[in-house]
C-alpha cells in the first residue's frame, strides 16, 4: 500500500516536531552513509537543530574535518565550477523550461499550418489570408518538406520498379537459356540415334 503524500510545512506541535527531526536526521544520515559506500565519495553533514547545544556531525569530526579542508584545498575556479547556488539552479531551468515551451509553440504551430495547408488541398481554396511572414517561412519550409518526402518516394518506387523489370528480364533470359537448351539436348539426342 502506498504512502500518503506528506504535506511539507512547518510542524507548530513541539513534541511532533522533534519526533520528525530524529526520524528524518536518521534517514539522512543513512542516505549519505549510502551514497558515500555507493559511490566511493567523501561526504560529511554538519546538522544544527534547537534541541541539542552542540551540532551534531557525520560521519565524525575527523572526517568532516578532512572533507571541509579538502574542499578549502580546491581552487576557486573548481570551487565555482562544481558549486550551485539556488539562483543558478533557478535560472537554469527556467531557462531550460523556456525552450521546451518555445519548441512546443513551434510545433503547435507547424501542425495548424499543416491542417490550413491540408484544408487549402481538398477545398480548394486557400486558407492562408491571416498568415505573417513568420508563418509564411515556416509555411514554406513544410511545403518543401513535404515535396521532398514525395520525391523521394517516387524515386523509391522507381527504384523498386526498375527491380522488377531487371527479375522479369532474367527470368526471361533463364526461361529463354532453359528451353535452348532442351532443344539443344534434343537435337543432341535425335543425331545421336
Amino acid at each position: 500500500m502506498a504512502r500518503k503524500k506528506v504535506k511539507v510545512a512547518y510542524i507548530t506541535n513541539n513534541s511532533a516536531r522533534k519526533a520528525t527531526f530524529k526520524k528524518r536526521k536518521r534517514g539522512m544520515m543513512k542516505k549519505m552513509d549510502e551514497l558515500s559506500t555507493l559511490c566511493g565519495i567523501d561526504a560529511c553533514a554538519i546538522v544544527y537543530n534547537p534541541f541539542d547545544s552542540r551540532p551534531e556531525v557525520w560521519p565524525s569530526k575527523s572526517g568532516v574535518e578532512k572533507v571541509l579542508n579538502k574542499f578549502k584545498n580546491m581552487s576557486v575556479i573548481e570551487k565555482n565550477r562544481k558549486m550551485l547556488s539556488q539562483e543558478t539552479y533557478l535560472r537554469g531551468m527556467i531557462s531550460k523550461a523556456s525552450e521546451q515551451l518555445n519548441k512546443v509553440r513551434m510545433q503547435n504551430r507547424e501542425k495548424e499550418l499543416k491542417v490550413a495547408m491540408y484544408q487549402s488541398l481538398t477545398t480548394g481554396t486557400p486558407q492562408f489570408q491571416n498568415l505573417d511572414p513568420t508563418d509564411i517561412d515556416v509555411l514554406g519550409r513544410l511545403i518543401n518538406q513535404k515535396l521532398n518526402e514525395i520525391d523521394k518516394k517516387g524515386k523509391s518506387l522507381t527504384g523498386e520498379e526498375m527491380i522488377k523489370n531487371q527479375k522479369k528480364d532474367v527470368q526471361a533470359s533463364y526461361t529463354k537459356n532453359a528451353s535452348n537448351s532442351t532443344t539443344n539436348n534434343q537435337m543432341i539426342v535425335a543425331k545421336s540415334s
